[in-house]
């Protein structure tokens, strides 16, 4: 298994695997939203992985992707929670089915944690569905006493 940190030579594969995780979570995507989602990604994606704002990191064997995930990094003001200012989100854990259970997902996670230290993030959140919350748990996730709450605007 060779784990990797993603380049914008990835672009391609990183549109590919954020489908299908959304994909995957949702069931389905209507070509509009689906077409809608590519152009956003094809203008985030080398954006975001040039300015250091993005860190994608890609478990494969025999170049084919087995697990995957992505760190989207913001800098806000201060406070005790993220003392640097700089906050992660990690989204995108995608684990293909044939893959799963093997730990692969756990070295992923630990490679986007290393790579968030050496960038002084001092938080990181996520949101979990009912069957990752043990994995993120096992590698030191918590419930934030918080009530993540939300509004979309367009």
């Amino acid at each position: 298994m060779n784990l990797r940190r993603v380049s914008v030579d990835d672009i391609e594969l990183l549109i590919r695997l954020r489908i299908d995780y959304l994909i995957e979570e949702r069931g389905n995507l209507y070509p509009d939203e689906k077409e809608k989602i590519q152009e956003q990604l094809h203008y985030y994606f080398p954006k975001h992985i040039s300015d250091g704002t993005f860190i994608g990191v890609i478990a494969e064997s025999n170049n084919e992707v087995m697990c995957v995930a992505y760190l989207a990094i913001s800098e806000k003001p201060a406070n005790p929670s993220f003392l640097t200012g700089k906050t992660g989100t990690l989204l995108n854990v995608l684990t293909y089915p044939q893959y799963r259970r093997q730990g692969i997902a756990i070295k992923v996670i630990d490679k986007i944690l290393d790579e968030a230290k050496r960038y002084g993030i001092s938080h990181i959140d996520l949101l979990a569905t009912n069957e990752g919350k043990p994995l993120y748990e096992k590698i030191g996730f918590h419930v934030s006493k918080y009530t993540t709450m939300g509004i979309t605007i367009v």
